[in-house]
Parts: C-alpha cells; sequence; structure tokens
C-alpha cells in the first residue's frame, strides 16, 4: 500500500467522524436550527425552532452544508404547527416522528408576490394537502408524514405576483425529516 492511500483513508475517517458530530454555536433543538421565540409551536407544548441555522458568517448555507439530522428524541410527535411571517428564514428544517400531521401556515407576503400552492419532493414521505388560501393573503396548508417509514422530503412553498406571466418561483422550503421509532428485537 502506498503512503497516499492510506493518508486518504485516515482523512476519510476523520470527514466520516466529523459528519456525525454537531457544529457548534447557537441554540439549537428540534429542527437542528436557532431558536426563535414565538414563530412556531410543535405538539402540545414543545417549542419547534425554526429560525436559521447558526452561521456566524451570516451567509446561507449551502445544500452540501447544511446541519446534520438532530437526535430522535427532539423529534415532534402528533401534531405540528410552522409559521411563516414576513422576514423569516427562506429555509427550515423540521424532525417528526412517522404518522406526524404539521399545520403550515403562510402568513401574507409583504411583497407583490401572492402565495400560490405547496409541492413535496417525494410524497410518500410528506404528503401536503388541505391547501387554503385566506381573503387577508394567509395560506395554510396541511402536511400528514408516512405512517411507518423513515426518510426525509423537501416541501416547497411557491409566491408568484398575479398580474406578471410566467410561472410561480420557490419562496420557502420545509426540509422534513421523518425519523421513525427504535425497534426492538
Amino acid at each position: 500500500m502506498r503512503w497516499w492511500s492510506g493518508a486518504w483513508m485516515i482523512a476519510g475517517t476523520v470527514v466520516l467522524a466529523a459528519c456525525g458530530t454537531s457544529a457548534g454555536g447557537g441554540s439549537t433543538g428540534a429542527t437542528g436550527a436557532a431558536s426563535t421565540p414565538g414563530s412556531s409551536s410543535a405538539g402540545p407544548s414543545s417549542p419547534a425552532p425554526t429560525g436559521p441555522s447558526a452561521n456566524p458568517s451570516g451567509e446561507s448555507p449551502s445544500a452540501s452544508a447544511t446541519a446534520p439530522s438532530p437526535p430522535a428524541r427532539h423529534c415532534a410527535a402528533g401534531h405540528a404547527q410552522i409559521s411563516v411571517a414576513p422576514g423569516d428564514a427562506v429555509e427550515r428544517r423540521l424532525c417528526v416522528r412517522p404518522g406526524t400531521v404539521v399545520s403550515l401556515v403562510l402568513r401574507p407576503r409583504t411583497d407583490d408576490k401572492r402565495w400560490q400552492g405547496v409541492n413535496t419532493s417525494a410524497p410518500v414521505f410528506v404528503l401536503a394537502s388541505g391547501w387554503r388560501l385566506d381573503a387577508d393573503g394567509t395560506a395554510h396548508a396541511s402536511l400528514r408524514c408516512a405512517g411507518t417509514r423513515g426518510g426525509e422530503a423537501e416541501v416547497t412553498a411557491l409566491a408568484k405576483a398575479p398580474d406578471v406571466a410566467g410561472a410561480a418561483r420557490t419562496a420557502f422550503t420545509l426540509h422534513v425529516s421523518v425519523m421513525p421509532y427504535a425497534t426492538q428485537g
């Protein structure tokens, strides 16, 4: 074995070990994101943090630089509510248990765009249903998570100016991780 192949094996081991640890900085909670008081709730009494990931540079993280999944014990179960208001982060993370129903509330936008709908990247894990747009511009959607399986899906909320031609664009993304319960045996 050549010396450089041994160095690559050691470097690979160090990278894999680092992937299993959480990045320091900021307070993290059920979604692996910094907590913003009063912005959302998960379950009957536990808050679900929904702010941006802790990043001292102030830049938004790339898809490859996002935080690892949170421990399963911090996942919402049963019912959760995510509320998105103008000025909130355009990406959030949420960890849920199988069978959880997430109520997504999109507050009226302050620009000329209006909410158009939600899409999911993996309907087998997270199914979007119950789309409703109120007269004041508030949008509601129900996200039903897989009953027994674990997986991940991206839920995107689309927005578009009503008097402009063209397709609606992604204005908000919710990364949902469905973490199954541990089995014994």
